[in-house]
């Protein structure tokens, strides 16, 4: 059995991007760059308006007030004022239209004064010119978002601000996950037996999957049958990169998390981990693919699932493993004990900026779960803890 930490270690090194795609921008949310997006066109490609007004001349400007002919009018779009500004001329003119040769600013249209084709304003129209210079944006060749970039709404328009239709990203994780268990049945079954137990914890982890990039091939729920268990894991590993399997993980005779995959030369990145609660989560890698086994009870599964999978999946997919396990402080609302044997990690919520530990830490509860946002890392043997004081976090 190792310490948490280590175990990090060794699945960091084992997490790295599976390859390279090019995607449609559509279709690139979420996913992380490969390579720089460098900007196809400056932008804006020529000067524009930056308000609605009139274009001008910065030589036709008076003192004691100034009268101009309004030439023409032009809008944003592809099609121009074509003539250059003649001395005592403006063109009306509309945000994001280009401006006339010639024209140096625009007076913004609260300023002037219009009759028939004259506008009239004072002599002082301002500072500002209202004005965005070519280029004043990003120019052509300019790189707008690095490599390694992950692809938020926000960077989206970047992108597509940069005159690109697709993108190199690296591909996304395929992950199949696989739930054993003669007493589980599907939601909704559970009260045609007294025995039987509602099957929750592949939802949340495909959900979990799906959130940090993953590509979900398959989510099957399977009985504790040593050849339909071998022959799932074979079919598991032949359609994705990643093979979660849940239950199973702890000792007695029907736990075949592990020797599901004994046939397909299962070889270990980690058997036990010195934590509370998830202690048998395991890790290993067979026929090329990396495998993962979290615990059954419903709490565990999801404490392991995100202190060990999520970190799986960003690194596959193209993400810093690390990055996924971003650990913050804050103050606790209560008094904690002594540190256990193991380190825990204890589901809790914030209160302002407060965390407040949920009142039952068992790791078969779910009722509890959907209001946990954080985890509280407790490490082995350390020093009790008064309210107030500081304490490891991890959004949840």
């Amino acid at each position: 059995m190792i310490g948490f930490d280590e175990a990090c270690g060794r699945l960091f090194a084992v997490a790295r991007p599976l390859g390279v795609e090019a995607v449609p921008l559509e279709d690139a949310w979420n996913r992380v760059l490969a390579a720089p997006v460098t900007a196809a066109r400056s932008a804006p490609s020529a000067a524009v308006s930056a308000m609605d007004g009139y274009a001008i001349r910065d030589a036709d400007i008076r003192v004691g007030g100034t009268r101009l002919k309004v030439v023409g009018e032009v809008f944003a779009g592809p099609k121009g004022h074509e003539l250059p500004l003649e001395p005592g001329s403006c063109v009306r003119i509309f945000t994001g239209a280009r401006l006339p040769a010639g024209a140096s600013r625009v007076v913004i249209q609260e300023r002037v004064a219009r009759d028939a084709q004259h506008i009239r304003f004072d002599a002082c129209p301002g500072e500002a010119r209202h004005v965005r210079a070519e280029g004043s944006d990003f120019r052509a060749g300019d790189t707008l978002l690095a490599a390694g970039t992950l692809l938020s709404p926000k960077a989206l328009v970047t992108a597509a601000a940069a005159d690109r239709d697709t993108l190199d990203v690296y591909r996304k994780p395929r992950v199949a996950v696989l739930c054993t268990g003669d007493e589980l049945v599907s939601p909704g079954q559970a009260g045609l037996s007294p025995h039987a137990v509602p099957e929750s914890v592949s939802f949340g982890v495909g959900a979990l999957v799906r959130e940090w990039g993953g590509d979900l091939v398959g989510r099957r729920r399977l009985p504790d049958d040593p050849a339909e268990l071998r022959q799932a894991a074979d079919a598991a590993l032949d359609a994705a990169d990643l093979v979660v399997v849940i239950g199973g993980a702890s000792v007695g005779e029907r736990d075949y998390s592990k020797a599901m995959f004994a046939p397909f030369g299962l070889s270990f990145i980690f058997e036990k981990v010195a934590i509370k609660p998830g202690k048998p989560v395991w890790a290993g890698q067979a026929r090329g693919r990396i495998v993962i086994g979290l615990p059954g009870n419903p709490s565990a599964a999801m404490v392991t699932a995100r202190l060990f999978l999520v970190p799986l999946l960003a690194g596959l997919g193209g993400r810093s493993p690390a990055d996924a396990l971003a650990w913050r402080t804050a103050a606790s609302r209560c008094d904690l004990p002594r540190g256990d044997r193991r380190d825990g990690f204890l589901r809790g919520r914030r209160v302002g900026a407060e965390v407040r530990l949920l009142a039952d830490q068992d790791s078969s509860l779910q009722k509890q779960l959907a209001a946990a946002d954080v985890l509280v890392r407790r490490r082995a043997g350390v020093e009790p803890l008064a309210r107030g004081e500081a304490v490891e976090v991890l959004a949840f």
